[in-house]
């Protein structure tokens, strides 16, 4: 799917041939002489249609308007929520097979969030899997038009969009895809065809390094699995050598049966969604390919299955991590944090200004907030106030939890430094407590996404989350550094199909 930015108002949108014009309506709209004026002036003061977010009215043929069909659409305040609310309202419509060429006129002034929210919500709405589905009908929308006044007020935030689209798709491809099209070492695979972008650079080390690297606790996860273990390791080199990476860490957990501690039956097939945290550090890196800007930024991804043969780790068996800490494994369904800890242990190498790991750790974090907001930890309070603004700005919230010490006293075990759970009760900061033992003096913070990462039911599938936050506060953190424009780069006009590995 190819977005294009133009100069376009209502009068020249008339004009427009495509198989749908969308005109994005505000509660302020002022109509002018136009016909698509008058059209939306009459049907709001008929009635039959609302400025409110999400409200439309599906016209068919309008006489004097070149497009086949017509979409008024109420966008409220004309904010990047009320736009990305009333896009994702129509989605059938931008999802349907006769649908192949939109335009989007912004009916008055256009924000540049709004901008930006508009192209994610036309690519979340026609996005289509078909990796696994040979015979599914791929997306049928290959041309976006985005209308405004004036494109210069909106370029940057334009190609932001379109690379965010980018990073989401990819993640969203890698995360949907069934656990056998999607082992660690094609999940290492896909990191390396990220090396082909500029400034991004990959190293993926198998068994024998990770043992070297003394990941005891990683390797005591994979060994119940055919399928070797991955540490993958990605590099954007954006600034200057001495300036301090920012680290993200993603829980890549290919596919969770509990191990030993193993799960119900029902719904074990969502447990392919359990490396949705490595899938949005790779969706990150390939928007950053796109945006290239002036930061350093690390990619660490411990890949691995949770499966539970023979060789299995048991409840009870005592691991040593990376850190020399060692850890009773009281629960084998607890592994994402002794995966990541190993992974946070790596990190301390690179000296970083900022770690942040992402994982679908833990069902009580989807018990506390639901699908809405991703859980947010931290032991530094500007890291948290950042990612919280950036979560907010990028439409893809997170919600701060306490890391109170006194949360940390059911860790205490009799056989080791630690035990790898402390109970039910405030099971989302209990584990975020034990991730914490690893991370030191460095500014950490930990997303716990599971409940955001993926949706079950009839819209069964991954939504990309993270990597919409994630972006925006890496480039937060680069306008903060410089405030300097970015130029729009022609890359950013590239397909939004994630080419999948």
């Amino acid at each position: 799917m190819n977005f294009d930015l133009k100069t376009l108002e209502l009068p020249a949108a008339a004009s427009e041939k495509c198989d749908l014009l969308v005109v994005l309506v505000p509660e302020s709209f002022k109509p002018g002489r136009d016909a698509l004026s008058t059209l939306a002036a009459l049907a709001l003061k008929q009635g039959d249609f609302s400025a409110k977010p999400g409200k439309s009215l599906a016209l068919y043929q309008v006489p004097a308007v070149a497009a086949r069909r017509v979409l008024l659409l109420g966008v409220g305040d004309g904010a990047a929520r009320a736009v990305r609310q009333a896009l994702g309202a129509v989605a059938s419509a931008l999802k349907a097979p006769q649908t192949k060429r939109v335009v989007l006129c912004f009916a008055g002034s256009a924000q540049a969030d709004a901008v930006c929210a508009a192209v994610q919500a036309v690519a979340d709405a026609s996005y289509v899997y078909t990796t696994t589905k040979p015979k599914a009908e791929a997306r049928s929308l290959n041309r976006v038009v985005v209308g405004v006044p004036d494109p210069s007020e909106v370029r940057v935030a334009f190609y932001q969009g379109i690379a965010l689209v980018e990073g989401v798709e990819f993640a969203r491809e890698w995360g949907n895809r069934p656990a056998n099209h999607a082992t660690p070492t094609l999940l290492a695979n896909a990191a390396k065809t990220l090396a082909k972008q500029p400034r991004i650079q990959c190293k993926v080390h198998g068994p024998a390094e990770v043992e070297r690297l003394g990941m005891g606790s990683f390797m005591a996860v994979a060994k119940g699995s055919e399928e070797p273990l991955r540490f993958i390791e990605l590099r954007y080199s954006g600034a200057a050598k001495d300036q301090a990476p920012v680290v993200l860490v993603g829980k890549g957990i290919t596919f969770d049966t509990g191990g030993i501690s193993i799960k119900p039956a029902a719904e074990m097939d969502e447990m392919k969604f359990d490396m949705c945290g490595a899938a949005s550090v790779l969706g990150v890196f390939r928007a950053l390919g796109e945006l290239q800007p002036t930061i350093n930024v690390v990619g660490l991804i411990p890949a691995c299955e949770n499966m539970p043969d023979g060789r299995a780790v048991k409840p009870g068996d005592v691991v040593t991590s990376m850190s020399g800490q060692t850890i009773e494994v009281l629960n084998t369904d607890a592994e994402g944090r002794l995966v990541l800890c190993d992974a946070l242990t790596y990190a301390t190498r690179f000296k970083p200004a900022a770690v942040v790991d992402i994982a679908t750790l833990t069902g009580a974090c989807v018990i506390a907030l639901g699908g809405v907001r991703s859980g947010l930890f931290s032991n530094n309070e500007d890291l948290a106030q950042a990612l919280q603004v950036a979560g907010d700005a990028a439409q893809d919230p997170c919600w701060r939890m306490p890391l109170d010490d006194d949360y940390a006293d059911g860790l205490k075990s009799n056989f080791a430094d630690m035990g790898n759970v402390a109970g039910r009760a405030g099971g989302a900061i209990t584990a975020a407590k034990f991730l914490q033992k690893f991370v030191g003096d460095m500014p950490w913070a930990h997303l716990d996404i599971a409940g955001t990462a993926w949706k079950g039911g009839a819209a069964k599938g991954s939504t990309g989350r993270p990597v919409g936050l994630l972006v925006q506060y890496l480039l937060d953190r680069e306008a903060d550094a410089s405030s300097a424009p970015k130029p729009a780069t022609k890359r950013a006009t590239r397909t939004t199909r994630a080419k999948a590995a």
